[in-house]
């Protein structure tokens, strides 16, 4: 027995976010939202994927963002996915490395968010 893969990340959203996040995931970042199930639509929130990426948003009715979990996605380009960011969202942080960045608010959670990410590593053909 093993684990192989994470399904989905689900993060928290206030209700009335989902328009914040289709722009935010949709046209910033890229995803294809998902048809969410018929069982689950009334609940509010989306679903999103990039790749092999999963992302499902909750509405939690007294959300509050958090200050340390969040996602990290390791993408090609980076150097482009810094700029398309920081074109979008106007501020974007180079933390602790070279090939990684990080971005907080204007968010989905419309407060301080984190998103993470870092460059894939050079392929190598064999």
């Amino acid at each position: 027995m093993e684990v192989i893969s994470i399904d989905h990340v689900q993060l928290a959203i206030p209700p009335g976010g989902e328009p914040a996040a289709r722009t935010f995931y949709g046209q910033v970042l890229g995803f294809t939202e998902l048809p969410k199930p018929e069982a689950m639509r009334g609940r509010g929130g989306l679903w999103f994927q990039a790749g092999p990426v999963q992302l499902h948003l909750g509405v939690e009715p007294d959300m509050r963002p958090s200050i340390k979990a969040h996602p990290a996605l390791v993408v090609t380009e980076f150097d482009r996915w810094r700029a398309r960011l920081a074109a979008a969202l106007g501020s974007v942080r180079q933390p602790d490395r070279a090939d990684r960045g990080a971005l907080t608010g204007p968010t989905p959670s419309r407060s301080r968010t984190w998103l993470g990410w870092r460059g894939a590593p050079a392929r190598t053909s064999e």
